[in-house]
């Protein structure tokens, strides 16, 4: 049974920024990208594959209805600027081309199949972020990309349920919780695990609120 939104232990709090971004070509010879994010102030619409001013580049491999909306847990740039701290000024929220950044949230508290109220948009965690190269090409890190995998601290995306709008100072707050032992954390640990139980790869791809592009690789992991 879902738990209802008067639980105490259930994360709310406010979206701290609001990051859009457009199609651009950073790189010479390689492909275009939208992963620099420029902080917004203004409320803007949420359709069901995300913020309406938001662009994608590449739809095979991000957007799209189950990776609509991706929040990064602004709580973890301490953490970044001191495990690289000859870049620390890159590490600013909206740098990892995140569309909202949060403080409370993070992947150890948030669970796959969370239904948050996300300004007046109702959204579901679906799945957490693969990073590719882009982003260590971005903040110009090579190692990035695999400290994400490494660490965990990768992010989600949202499907959208509700349209609604959103905007930099309205709230966000989990209203249900049907997976409460599904943390972030433990889902994207076993996304990364090459030596994953078998049994715990089936348990997961048997989640429903899981995105297809998940379940497919966690299918892969099934001997």
């Amino acid at each position: 049974m879902p738990i209802a939104s008067s639980s105490s232990d259930l994360p709310s709090g406010k979206i701290t920024g609001l990051y859009l971004g457009k199609i651009e070509h950073k790189w010479e010879d390689n492909t275009p990208t939208a992963i620099d994010k420029k902080s917004a102030s203004h409320s803007v619409d949420i359709s069901f594959v995300g913020f309406t001013e938001d662009q994608q580049a590449d739809v095979a491999v991000h957007g799209g209805p189950e990776k609509a909306i991706h929040h990064y847990a602004g709580d973890h740039m301490a953490f970044w600027r001191k495990l690289f701290p000859d870049h620390a000024q890159k590490f600013v929220a909206g740098c990892f081309g995140e569309n909202i950044s949060t403080s409370g949230f993070t992947e150890n508290n948030v669970c796959l199949g969370d239904i948050l109220k996300l300004g007046t948009a109702t959204v579901e965690v679906c799945q957490g972020r693969q990073p590719c190269w882009k982003l260590s090409e971005h903040l110009d890190l090579l190692p990035l990309a695999m400290q994400f995998q490494k660490t965990g601290r990768t992010g989600w995306y949202y499907r959208v349920l509700e349209e609604g709008k959103a905007g930099a100072g309205d709230d966000i707050k989990v209203v249900e919780r049907p997976l409460p032992k599904w943390t972030l954390e433990r889902l994207i640990s076993a996304r990364f695990n090459p030596k994953l139980d078998t049994k715990i790869a089936e348990e997961i791809c048997a989640l429903s609120t899981l995105s297809d592009n998940w379940r497919e690789a966690f299918e892969r992991k099934i001997i």
